[in-house]
């Protein structure tokens, strides 16, 4: 049986590749969102300067408003905000210019797996200290359990106080839902929100994976974002 080209291009035509389009992240104050697994952090971050010690760490999992928190706290003091990984080529002393600091993602290594610059970080702290500076760093584990081997930045380290993001509770989940569909402009309604929520890994970072599942199943399908087509990629096990 003969086929036009037509036919033939259709049978053949691969599955639509969907694009990785950025969409907007707010990390202003007012879109904040409080609940009972931020309220020590966010009560830290805005009682400053009154902190109990100029250099504190700030840890959660990923996707638990972390970078959000140290937004909001480098507006409020003027800090910069440098990732760790970059510290071997950062300006130290000028880093700390304003007498505020962000340093974010302790624990992660660059592109290429390097692991953090432990002389560089030692020399910041030292530094800071000496300058009266204030630094938030931001890390997915304790500070005292990152893998350094300069014994004094060991001490240093264990001497941070840490105020910890805890796991969100069920109505900061759905909360957070709605915000990551409003974050990529998705119309989405309690009812698909409270499917999901009984279903996805309840963490930060299983909310952002599952909003982010749907928002590129939907434009690879041309479908809206509805409880059916959540049904199909989050079922019941």
């Amino acid at each position: 049986m003969r086929h036009d080209s037509e036919d033939l291009e259709r049978v053949d035509a691969p599955r639509q590749l969907v694009l990785a389009l950025d969409h907007a992240i707010s990390y202003a104050r007012e879109d904040f969102l409080e609940g009972p697994s931020n309220a020590k952090a966010l009560a830290l971050v805005e009682r400053w300067p009154d902190w109990p010690s100029r250099l504190i760490a700030l840890i959660g999992p990923e996707g638990s408003g972390k970078s959000h928190l140290a937004a909001i706290w480098a507006e409020l003091s003027g800090a910069r905000v440098i990732s760790a990984r970059r510290l071997g080529e950062t300006d130290l002393p000028q880093s700390l210019a304003t007498g505020a600091l962000v340093v974010e993602d302790l624990d992660t290594r660059d592109g290429d797996g390097h692991a953090l610059d432990e002389r560089a970080l030692f020399h910041l702290i030292n530094l800071a200290r000496e300058e009266g500076a204030d630094i938030l760093f931001t890390s997915r584990v304790s500070p005292p359990s990152l893998p350094v081997h300069i014994r004094d930045l060991q001490s240093r380290l264990r001497m941070l106080p840490v105020v910890e993001l805890e796991a969100p509770d069920d109505e900061m989940l759905r909360a957070l839902l709605f915000k990551l569909a409003a974050d990529r402009q998705l119309a989405v309604d309690a009812a698909l929100v409270n499917f999901l929520a009984n279903r996805i890994e309840r963490s930060f970072a299983g909310a952002h994976r599952a909003v982010a599942e749907l928002d590129e199943e939907a434009l690879r399908r041309q479908r809206p974002v509805t409880r059916a087509l959540a049904a199909e990629l989050f079922r019941a096990t």
